[in-house]
């Protein structure tokens, strides 16, 4: 759970900048980070299922 705390920061951290650089990306962007944040929020959960 520690390893999202730091992910989570950083993820949004470049996203920030991609979106200054190129606001096109933004949608693309968002999406990104929508499908990372709930892989790793449900990435607990998926490894119990196989057990």
């Amino acid at each position: 759970m520690d390893n999202m705390l730091v992910i989570q920061p950083l993820v949004a951290l470049i996203a920030g900048v991609l979106i200054l650089i190129m606001p096109r990306l933004l949608n693309y962007v968002v999406a990104i980070y929508l499908i990372v944040i709930g892989v790793l929020g449900l990435w607990p959960q998926l490894g119990s299922l196989g057990t």
